[in-house]
């Protein structure tokens, strides 16, 4: 007897191919698709390419850059994210892609042969065989770059990751409606105790709760740019001054009027939310 797939291969308004969850309904990479939301909303934002020709901590080249891949899917933004490593010289620093994820059913959907192309997966430049590997065995490792699978409830698998490690995050995971855990103030706490200083955050959402919930876990938060049909997505960062537009004035307005102005572990009375609302004024950024 044959499971059925947790997901599907469907089409965009524009022809597209894309994956939808079926439980939740979401789409991973709708609008623009895959390949270019992976680039432009992940890949460029984060100056993966400068940081990886850049030292490390303390200017040591030795050190690997290393990027949490939260939600990794049909791996569209961990197969950028290698590609951009394989391509550089041997002198550059090396990547290490930590990518989570309990549901590895839409790389399997991805890496078949009917979709592999179209999903990103070629085996001329090795990334069908990196992906392979991830299934299989749980890491790919080549001169450039390691990648390797977290697999299993998010919050669990960061336990077991070093603290202070993470440079970069692509937090890609389903919306709060699918994954309310997740965009809390707790997660987001426990995702900055893994962020070493002078990393930096990169999600889809403008959501105010998902913002709110960055600034009371401690990061500094931005507006990141358009991609599809989002007019804004968000930046963080564990130093402001590695933001290029961060939130100001007018968006603590919004915050003070908004009816979902904090993520669900914020109590939902008055007294909990003019605290919280506070304790965001209270930022660096905002002095």
């Amino acid at each position: 007897m044959t499971l059925a797939r947790s997901c599907e291969v469907v089409a965009t308004r524009s022809g597209i191919p894309v994956i939808l969850h079926r439980a939740s309904g979401e789409v991973m990479h709708p609008g623009t698709g895959p390949a270019v939301e992976a680039r432009e909303l992940y890949v460029l934002p984060s100056r993966l390419a400068e940081r990886l020709r850049q030292g490390g901590p303390g200017n040591a080249q030795g050190a690997n850059l290393v990027l949490f891949d939260v939600g990794l899917g049909a791996a569209s933004n961990a197969i950028a994210a290698w590609r951009v490593s394989e391509s550089l010289p041997k002198a550059a620093r090396r990547l290490e892609i930590v990518s989570f994820d309990h549901d590895l059913d839409a790389l399997k959907l991805a890496l078949e042969p009917q979709h592999a192309e179209a999903f990103g997966f070629s085996e001329k430049d090795g990334a069908q065989p990196a992906a392979t590997a991830l299934l299989t065995d749980g890491r790919h490792e080549t001169p450039r770059t390691t990648w390797r699978l977290a697999f299993g409830e998010f919050l669990d698998s960061l336990t077991r990751e070093p603290p202070a490690s993470a440079d970069i995050v692509f937090w890609d995971m389903f919306t709060r409606g699918a994954n309310p855990h997740l965009w809390t103030v707790s997660a987001f706490r426990s995702l900055r105790s893994a962020c070493r200083a002078g990393a930096t955050l990169h999600t889809y959402t403008s959501a105010t709760s998902a913002r709110s919930g960055l600034l009371l876990a401690g990061f500094a938060v931005g507006v990141g740019g358009r991609i599809g049909d989002r007019e804004q997505t968000t930046v963080a960062a564990t130093n402001p001054a590695d933001l290029a537009q961060p939130l100001d004035a007018r968006w603590l307005a919004r915050l003070a009027r908004s009816s979902a102005a904090f993520p669900t572990d914020v109590p939902d009375d008055d007294h909990s939310r003019a605290e919280a609302l506070a304790r965001v004024r209270a930022q660096p950024q905002f002095s």
